[in-house]
């Protein structure tokens, strides 16, 4: 039986496919994009968070996991979060020492047969509302055996099935996986490859062609840019992408304005946040932009 790195698992989600949906967020991602909201999903391997204003600076965390690396902020001693995988012995050890419950770990393996049993909880709401399950991440699809598994018990079930995805995979990874789900969710961030690759590690090329093939081959396919600033925020960008999703097939694209809820979420990883000040956007802001996409005959959507 397959197992994978979950983070999260929400239920009841309006927002990640059609009716009421549970999430399941996996851990991994190869683009680690400048403006991530879920940092914590970019490393495959479970990890230490660990929360500034809940330490009380007593070193049990350090005392617990001997020969694990220690560092100092603010006056407080406590594990390194960059260094200490989050499943390790000493993570684990350290994590239970700690008094305030300032150490926790993101992340854990779940088989199959686990995720299931909480996707099955929902199966009324999912029957009631046109709902399902939907594979998010991180990028789900760095796991593929897991995903197949999950996806072929969904269906057997009558589970209408959903993935929130970058496609940043093989091309036959990515149609193996897509033969499985009944809607797909695809992230288009950019056309430009030297745009894409100042802001992430992708590859234009693959994120673009198994897009491509999506529109071309999947019966429920909705291409979705979230619109960043100073990187795709302009109305050039948005006409090189209105025009290419036409050239595509595409009729329709959703946009999702900036936000920095996820900023918090760095600090407890000790991770730097490149988008530090950045004000977030809004509907309103982009009025010009989603106008672009109109006037390319592309039905433009928050």
């Amino acid at each position: 039986m397959q197992a994978a790195t979950v983070f999260n698992i929400q239920k009841f989600s309006l927002n990640d496919g059609p009716g009421i949906r549970t999430v399941v967020f996996l851990k991994g991602c190869p683009l680690r994009c400048a403006w991530c909201s879920n940092p914590e999903s970019q490393q495959r391997a479970p990890q230490l968070e660990w929360k500034e204003s809940a330490c009380v600076g007593c070193g049990a965390c350090v005392a617990a996991a001997p020969g694990a690396e220690a560092v100092t902020y603010a006056g407080k001693r406590h594990v390194d979060v960059r260094t200490l995988r989050g499943d390790a012995p000493e993570a684990q050890a350290a994590v239970r020492a700690c008094p305030a419950r300032a150490l926790t770990c993101t992340g854990e393996t779940r088989t199959v047969d686990e995720v299931m049993r909480v996707c099955l909880q929902d199966q009324p709401f999912y029957e009631d509302s046109g709902g399902g399950v939907t594979l998010s991440g991180g990028e789900a699809l760095t796991w593929p055996d897991f995903c197949e598994e999950l996806l072929v018990r969904l269906h057997d079930h009558g589970i209408d099935t959903c993935i929130e995805t970058e496609a940043h995979v093989s091309p036959d990874v990515f149609q193996r996986i897509a033969a499985h789900l009944d809607h797909m969710l695809i992230d288009l961030k950019h056309v430009d490859a030297n745009r894409l690759r100042s802001h992430t590690a992708g590859k234009a090329d693959l994120m673009l062609g198994n897009l491509g093939w999506a529109i071309a081959h999947h019966p429920d396919v909705l291409p979705r840019t979230p619109v960043i600033p100073s990187f795709n925020d302009g109305i050039e960008d948005a006409r090189a992408m209105a025009r290419w999703l036409r050239e595509a097939g595409a009729t329709r694209v959703q946009l999702l304005p900036f936000h920095n809820f996820g900023e918090s979420k760095y600090a407890l990883l000790d991770m730097p946040y490149a988008l530090h000040g950045a004000k977030n956007l809004h509907p309103e802001d982009l009025d010009e932009y989603r106008q672009t996409y109109l006037d390319e005959g592309i039905e433009a959507f928050f």
